[in-house]
């Protein structure tokens, strides 16, 4: 009676173990969202021209740290086949260049060369449109809280309500949403073959602006007529 006891309870203890081990294990890696980030929307010129000047602001500091000696001479190329985007932030680039200070060359010669490249990535998978709202619900808590205690609340609460609830909805709902068009943009200036300062950075596209960003194809869509012989 004893023995078969004991092996009941071996079996129990095996499987419990058995059953320990699967829950641990996959076989494949679980999905996790990552850390709640924020990511700009670029849906005009005027936001062109404010990346151009946070990438001039990066790269002159960049430049600064590395040692670089001030009044040193740039030169902005333009990418071959250049998008509508590629002419444009050229000419913003220069632009803030050249407003900080900065002495830039229209030939490239002995300076050091600042070039930028454009990478559209489309995405298939929908895109779920998620509206944090933590900040939110933690002010109105308080103002909960405190309304409890007293009559009226107080003006300061429901300022905070107010300036978290325009946060969440300021950078979700009315920015449309993130799309399946991203750009990433990575401006490099080199010396001799050698990187000197490099900045990459990824925004959301407009799904109908993409064009602005693709370089036009070498090669035209010809019709071709078929003549019979």
């Amino acid at each position: 009676m004893k023995f078969s006891k004991a092996v009941s309870l071996a079996v129990l203890a095996g499987a419990v173990a058995t059953l320990a081990g699967c829950a641990y294990r996959s076989p494949i890696p679980l999905a996790e969202n990552f850390e709640l980030t924020v990511q700009p929307k670029v849906r005009s010129a005027g936001h062109w021209e404010l990346v151009s000047n946070d990438v001039v602001a990066q790269t002159l500091s960049t430049l600064d740290k590395t040692g670089m000696a001030p009044g040193t001479q740039l030169h902005v190329a333009l990418p071959p086949n250049p998008s509508a985007f590629d002419l444009a932030f050229r000419d913003f680039l220069i632009t803030k260049l050249v407003q900080s200070g900065a002495p830039v060359l229209q030939d490239p010669g002995q300076a050091l060369n600042v070039t930028y490249n454009t990478q559209v990535v489309r995405h298939n998978s929908p895109r779920p449109h998620f509206i944090p709202g933590q900040f939110t619900m933690i002010a109105a808590g308080l103002m909960a809280a405190y309304g409890l205690r007293h009559e009226h609340l107080d003006l300061q609460l429901l300022a905070a309500l107010g300036a978290t609830s325009l946060a969440d909805y300021g950078a979700s709902i009315n920015s449309g949403g993130p799309t399946n068009t991203e750009l990433i943009l990575t401006t490099t200036v080199t010396r001799g073959g050698q990187y000197v300062a490099r900045k990459t950075d990824v925004y959301y596209l407009e799904n109908a602006d993409t064009p602005l960003f693709m370089r036009p194809s070498y090669y035209k869509n010809v019709n071709m007529k078929v003549v019979s012989q």
